[in-house]
């Protein structure tokens, strides 16, 4: 009866392929068991799990002894591998929420039996059935990068604007001339009146003014501890200078201005005298001309 028992079995051993090894990885996400066989594995695997006890249950695998291991890893405790009629029993002690991956090598002469953490992946359908409460969430939005770069372009485009217009500025403003050396308020120059103590630079102010046509006036100035009269138009003259004996009313100033005023003639008028004798000679020639 035994030997016919042993018959029976014979091919079932012989179609079996044995452990040769195992080896223990203990990493710190995982930790994993390589088995060895003799020949490569074709059988079944099977796995139960019940208070964090996983048993394997190879098919058509056998091992000469009983193999167990005790293990400090966050995921496996123990292992124990015990030979079974016809399979080969793995039972192993883990932490909770662990389950077990096992996968064989390409030639099958390996098995890896993986324990590691349960974590399973975000459910994409939950996500897509929920509704958005906010309805500009649905709406494409702009990149950052894009708006900083076009923020640094209007800036560049404006400060080069600004530039610009400097330089426009400071070429069309003329330049003063070396002759022109007093300026004056146009208040002043238009106002016949005495203007006293009118600030005309730091130190220089107008005691009086008298336009005597539309481009030329003679301008009393005080600068320092004496008075200047000055001849303004197209070219400031200076006529004379005062110190002790200034003007104090308008009408000094213009007795001064009478008994310049000859001078002022020839400064206004440089080409009457040149034509007055021309002039002369015409009539006396016309009159002469008449008498005979």
């Amino acid at each position: 009866m035994i030997r016919l028992l042993f018959i029976a079995l014979l091919p079932l051993v012989l179609n079996a392929s044995k452990i040769l090894s195992y080896n223990i990885y203990d990493r710190t996400d995982r930790a994993d068991v390589m088995i060895t066989f003799d020949t490569p594995y074709e059988g079944a695997i099977k796995q139960s799990v019940s208070n964090s006890i996983i048993t394997i249950k190879l098919t058509d695998a056998n091992i000469e002894s009983f193999k167990t291991k005790k293990l400090s890893s966050k995921f496996l405790h123990s292992i124990s591998i015990t030979p079974m009629s016809g399979y080969t029993q793995i039972v192993a002690s883990v932490a909770p929420s662990v389950e077990l991956q096992a996968s064989k090598t390409s030639d099958a002469y390996g098995l890896r039996l993986r324990f590691h953490l349960n974590t399973p992946a975000p459910s994409t359908q939950t996500k897509a059935s929920t509704p958005s409460k906010n309805p500009l969430a649905l709406l494409p939005t702009k990149q950052d990068s894009g708006i900083s770069q076009s923020y640094y372009i209007v800036i560049a485009i404006l400060i080069i604007g600004i530039l610009i217009l400097i330089y426009l500025k400071k070429k069309m403003t003329p330049k003063d001339t070396k002759t022109n050396k007093w300026t004056y308020n146009s208040s002043a120059q238009k106002s016949p009146q005495m203007q006293q103590t009118q600030n005309f630079d730091a130190n220089v102010s107008i005691r009086f003014q008298k336009n005597i046509d539309n481009t030329s006036s003679v301008v009393m100035l005080d600068f320092g501890e004496q008075s200047y009269l000055v001849l303004m138009g197209s070219n400031n003259i200076l006529l004379d200078k005062f110190t002790d004996n200034k003007p104090t009313t308008q009408d000094e100033f213009e007795s001064i201005l009478q008994n310049r005023q000859e001078d002022l003639d020839k400064l206004l008028n440089p080409r009457k005298e040149s034509k007055e004798p021309l002039q002369a000679y015409k009539e006396r020639a016309a009159s002469i001309s008449y008498e005979a």
